[in-house]
């Protein structure tokens, strides 16, 4: 074509010059299904929620269904609003908003007040991701964020005394969590302070293992059952929605440590009880897995698994939290945009020649 259009011009003839290829530069993630819309994905990560939801009714009953119900509402009109005002086109129809505020009821306690869902949704969609430019160019996972901002602002709301609540008609809400208990249990120990009976007895009922993959155990609402937690994560994976190389990374690293952390005595759970007590499983399958916060590459998203898993642990062990899902998530997405460039894929024939 060019050689034709040189022959044209030196002849005196007029010809359209040569139209340089087209080239659409998008954000993550990146599809290579037509099939495989954001909309798909989103209708994916809420069936596969769906058990954790009906397990979190099951054990929390009312107040389940109004903190989740008030935080995808909330998340809905923040989304519609912050939209609007940006001049944008509507995008509830992305189901988006809607995961994102099904995530963060799910990582509330049962007693957090009204105001905790409704500011943390706020935070979520206007500064986890309007800021940004929208779905596809947020940084950190819109949830999580909401989450960690009330969390450091009502501390007291959210705090370990938060889940307990005598008098009420939940019996699970009666005792402390068990990473919680283990928490209290190892610090004691290590500060030489007498282990009380009642501390003993509670460490006892945490470390029974079956209650904990049930869920019959106090905690966040959709963090309490680790069987349905599973079965819905092993759904994403299957129908592609989820990278199972992330989850596998959370699971291998949080075992290995968990399990030395426990033979050092820095711990008195298992490696075991790590793994399906808390909110471990929970970030494995739906929050660590978010498309646009993740590395794009098999070996990028298994290393970023490995992060999130070590760092669940050692916030475990050695911070003031007994948890460290949410932090530890969003420590690795602020390093996801290196891991992308240190595990590029090599080019099949090896590397190209640099210019001179």
């Amino acid at each position: 074509m060019e050689r034709d259009w040189e022959k044209d011009q030196a002849g005196g003839a007029s010809a359209p010059a040569p139209t340089a290829p087209s080239v659409y530069v998008a954000p993550a993630p990146h599809l290579s299904k037509t099939a495989l819309t954001t909309r798909r994905m989103m209708i994916d990560v809420l069936v596969g929620l769906a058990p954790a939801i009906a397990m979190s009714i099951l054990v929390f009953r009312w107040y389940a269904v109004v903190q989740v119900g008030l935080s995808v509402l909330s998340c809905l009109a923040f989304e519609a609003a912050l939209t609007r005002m940006r001049g944008w086109r509507p995008t509830l129809g992305d189901g988006s908003a809607a995961v994102t505020g099904v995530i963060l009821g799910l990582s509330l306690p049962w007693s957090a007040p009204w105001y905790v869902a409704v500011i943390g949704s706020i935070v979520a969609i206007g500064l986890g991701k309007v800021v940004f430019g929208g779905l596809g160019y947020n940084i950190f996972n819109p949830a999580m964020v909401g989450r960690a901002f009330v969390m450091l602002s009502f501390a007291r709301a959210l705090g370990a005394s938060a889940y307990v609540r005598a008098g009420t008609a939940l019996e699970v809400v009666t005792q402390a969590t068990p990473l919680t208990v283990a928490k209290k249990f190892a610090s004691d120990l290590a500060a030489g302070k007498a282990i009380g009976e009642d501390l003993q007895v509670q460490l006892d009922s945490a470390r029974e293992l079956w209650p904990l993959f049930v869920g019959q155990v106090n905690g966040s609402l959709g963090e309490t059952s680790a069987l349905a937690l599973v079965v819905g994560g092993l759904y994403l994976c299957i129908r592609r929605s989820a990278s199972w190389e992330i989850p596998a990374g959370v699971v291998v690293s949080s075992f290995v440590l968990a399990g030395l952390a426990n033979w050092g005595g820095l711990t008195p759970l298992t490696a075991l009880h790590h793994l399906v007590g808390g909110s471990l499983l929970f970030g494995a399958f739906f929050i660590a897995t978010d498309p646009v916060t993740s590395p794009l590459t098999p070996r990028g998203k298994f290393f970023f698994g490995l992060g999130v898993g070590a760092l669940v642990v050692v916030l475990r062990l050695f911070s003031g939290y007994p948890e460290g899902v949410m932090f530890a998530v969003l420590l690795m997405n602020a390093v996801t945009p290196l891991i992308n460039r240190w595990t590029i894929p090599r080019p099949v024939g090896g590397e190209t020649a640099k210019a001179a």
